[in-house]
C-alpha cells in the first residue's frame, strides 16, 4: 500500500466578507474601527488589509431588509491593557462603545468592549481572564440588555449589558 504524504497548506491570513447596505457609510465606520485606510474601493465593494490581526476584509454591498444570520464578530487580545487601549482608539475616533468587565460569557470570565457597525454587526474586542467555567451568562447577544433594559453587568457571573467605555489598538 503506497503512503500519501499530506501537505499542510500556508494561511496568510483569514478572509471575511460582509454584506452590507451602503459602502459608503460603512467605510467610515471601518476606517475608523480599524485605524487604517481601505487597500481597495470600487462601486459597490471595499477591501482592507488588516495587519493585526491579519485579515482580508471586505465590505460587499447587497440590498437586505434585516440583520442576516451573523451573531457577532470578535478581536481576541492578549490583555484587559490591550482591550482598553483599543476602546480609547475607538473613542478617540468618535465611535460608541459599549463595556462588559468581568462578564461570564462562553463558559468564560471575559473583559470586553463593543462597536456596532451601520448595518448592525457587532465587534467585540475582548481578553479571556479564565477559561472553562462550569457555568455560563446569557452572552453574546449585546443587542439582549439593551433590547430587555437590563442594566450593564460588571461581575464575574453577569450577563452581558451595557457599560461605560475606552478602545484597542490595531495596527497595520
Amino acid at each position: 500500500m503506497e503512503q500519501q504524504t499530506v501537505r499542510t497548506a500556508q494561511a496568510l491570513k483569514a478572509h471575511l466578507a460582509l454584506n452590507v447596505r451602503s459602502v459608503e457609510r460603512s467605510l467610515e465606520f471601518y476606517k475608523k474601527m480599524l485605524g487604517i485606510e481601505p487597500l481597495k474601493v470600487r462601486p459597490g465593494y471595499a477591501k482592507f488589509d488588516v495587519q493585526n490581526p491579519p485579515l482580508n476584509l471586505t465590505l460587499n454591498e447587497v440590498p437586505f431588509a434585516e440583520r442576516g444570520a451573523l451573531s457577532h464578530l470578535g478581536i481576541q487580545l492578549a490583555t484587559t491593557e490591550d482591550v482598553l487601549s483599543l476602546r480609547r482608539n475607538w473613542l478617540d475616533a468618535g465611535l460608541e462603545t459599549r463595556d462588559e468587565m468581568g462578564t461570564n460569557c462562553c463558559y468564560a470570565l471575559q473583559n470586553k468592549t463593543w462597536v456596532q457597525d451601520p448595518d448592525g454587526n457587532e465587534w467585540e474586542a475582548f481578553v479571556v481572564l479564565e477559561d472553562n467555567l462550569p457555568t455560563t451568562s446569557a452572552c453574546c447577544a449585546p443587542g439582549l440588555a439593551a433590547a430587555t433594559g437590563d442594566t450593564v453587568a460588571t461581575t464575574a457571573n453577569s450577563a452581558c449589558g451595557e457599560t461605560p467605555t475606552a478602545p484597542l489598538s490595531i495596527s497595520r
